[in-house]
């Protein structure tokens, strides 16, 4: 199937939610949980990944998250993920509890298409503090992609992850899971980058990119995604949320009503060199028309 062909099917199978002057989202991408080793990438944000999603809980907002929230190429188990992100999955399941929670699916977390996985893996999540398990996520979907309707000016946000862009990454992710898992991840250890992943692999960033800002210019839609860890917010109609793995911190989209803003979480200093998690506006906010 072609780069087209795979978007027009995302989209046909998305979840549609309403866009208005009162709506609120905030759109995080590429968390990659892992499983607190030397190759979990999020371990390092995951305190600021916190304090974001703790002030968009107190503030209402709605989180989407699109795409590889858990590392599932290199590592097997999930329960391994949320053993080690305890506090992460709570607060997803605080989000999911309060009807605040959609979430779409990666290449690295594709598995997360099938419901037997989701039966297994997202009913509970055990609480070190209680000595139990809670409930997580019963009864979560994960959408290929996910749509805001716009009910006054028919301005409707397109959001998937991306990897749609790369045949590599979507119609033979399978191969590059296997790739990644036993050939990549111990070459990483030595400093070696993986050459097939469009994060790390500027030739194949900037093709997936220029696909997809295609893709959304040819239909006069906007387009959010993630997938290449590449922070954009333009008039041109295409958007990516970054990532939350980058080493100077977290990055994501909020939308209010039909304004867009990419923020930035990263640690700042007060006066009395105490430290703190500050949120900056990277670029200018883009209104929809």
């Amino acid at each position: 199937m072609s780069f087209t062909g795979r978007m027009e099917r995302t989209f046909q199978d998305a979840r549609c939610l309403p866009l208005n002057r009162c709506t609120r989202y905030i759109v995080f991408s590429d968390c990659h949980r892992g499983i607190g080793n030397a190759n979990d990438n999020f371990l390092k944000n995951e305190f600021l990944y916190l304090a974001a999603m703790g002030h968009y809980n107190r503030e209402c907002f709605t989180c989407l998250e699109l795409g590889d929230g858990d590392e599932l190429w290199e590592n097997r188990s999930l329960d391994r993920i949320k053993e080690a992100h305890q506090e992460s999955f709570e607060m997803l399941a605080r989000f999911y509890e309060a009807g605040r929670l959609y979430l779409v699916y990666g290449n690295h977390d594709m598995v997360k298409k099938d419901p037997a996985f989701l039966e297994k893996n997202f009913q509970t999540c055990f609480c070190d503090q209680d000595l139990c398990e809670r409930p997580l996520c019963p009864g979560v979907r994960f959408y290929p992609g996910i749509i805001l309707r716009d009910s006054e000016n028919k301005q409707d946000i397109y959001l998937t992850h991306g990897h749609q862009a790369d045949l590599l990454n979507s119609t033979f992710w399978r191969l590059s899971r296997f790739l990644v898992r036993y050939v990549w991840r111990p070459l990483e250890a030595l400093g070696i980058p993986d050459p097939t992943s469009a994060a790390k692999n500027n030739t194949r960033k900037k093709q997936s990119e220029k696909r997809l800002s295609q893709w959304a210019a040819l239909r006069g839609l906007y387009l959010v995604t993630g997938h290449t860890h590449h922070p954009m917010i333009k008039d041109s109609g295409y958007f990516n949320t970054g990532s939350c793995i980058h080493p100077s911190g977290i990055t994501g989209i909020e939308i209010r009503g039909r304004c867009l803003t990419l923020v930035k979480w990263s640690v700042a200093s007060r006066p009395d060199l105490s430290l703190y998690a500050r949120r900056e506006v990277l670029g200018e906010p883009v209104w929809l028309p």
